[in-house]
């Protein structure tokens, strides 16, 4: 129609997670009401290092498949700055979640012995797939999930105060409560830009929804390890 206003590529993506995004919220409910929450915090935090550590080198493959085809290919182009900053905003990350854990009690080695879920591995698994044969700006409806459904800082101070923990034990969320607001805006602004061919935006959307629902079944997890 003649004076529509063609919806920003964020704005497409938005619309596309709001179909799956009850069902993370439902199950994220159920994880942070749980009566034995003081005994899934810390699954949950050994959850979130086999994910987080994976971030960096998603990226960086990310990144490389980017410039390989950013010769021809504008939209791969138009991720490799975005990505080579990201990835300097996300070094370490996974070293908090395992200093969260040994302020609860929990030594890194046995952490780091235990072989990653099954769930875990279909999260990061999908999107080394979708880098490596389709295209890798699949990572951005990832990513866009991971900074996006950060705890507030409410939740997480409900979350001290019910699980009756030191609160460094909750650095990783703090943390990231203050900076995923600004990086889901930069990642926006970089999608945004990126002139995405449909195959592309359906990608990117896929990837995102793929990522909900995997979340979705981690917290349905933690929460059915202990009834």
């Amino acid at each position: 129609m003649p004076g529509s206003r063609i919806p920003a590529e964020s704005e497409r993506l938005r619309w596309k997670v709001e179909f799956v995004l009850p069902a993370l919220r439902s199950a994220a409910h159920r994880f942070a009401t749980h009566p034995r929450i003081a005994e899934l915090y810390p699954e949950y935090l050994i959850q979130s290092h086999w994910v987080v550590r994976a971030s960096v080198p998603l990226m960086e493959a990310a990144q490389a498949r980017a410039v390989e085809l950013g010769v021809t290919d504008p939209q791969a182009g138009g991720l490799v700055d975005y990505l080579t900053e990201h990835i300097s905003e996300e070094l370490d990350h996974d070293e908090w979640l395992l200093e969260d854990l040994e302020v609860i009690g929990f030594e890194r080695r046995a952490v780091l012995a235990r072989p990653p879920a099954a769930a875990a591995a279909a999260l990061v698994g999908a999107q080394y797939y979708w880098i490596h044969h389709s295209h890798p700006v699949a990572l951005m409806g990832y990513m866009s999930v991971l900074e996006g459904q950060a705890s507030s800082q409410e939740q997480i101070e409900q979350l001290v105060a019910r699980t009756g923990y030191d609160r460094r034990a909750f650095r990783t969320l703090f943390e990231h409560a203050d900076l995923d607001h600004h990086h889901t805006d930069e990642l926006h602004r970089t999608l945004d830009g990126l002139s995405l061919s449909p195959a592309n935006s359906a990608l990117v959307g896929m990837s995102a929804m793929h990522t909900i629902t995997t979340l979705a079944h981690i917290f349905e997890e933690i929460v059915d390890s202990r009834p």
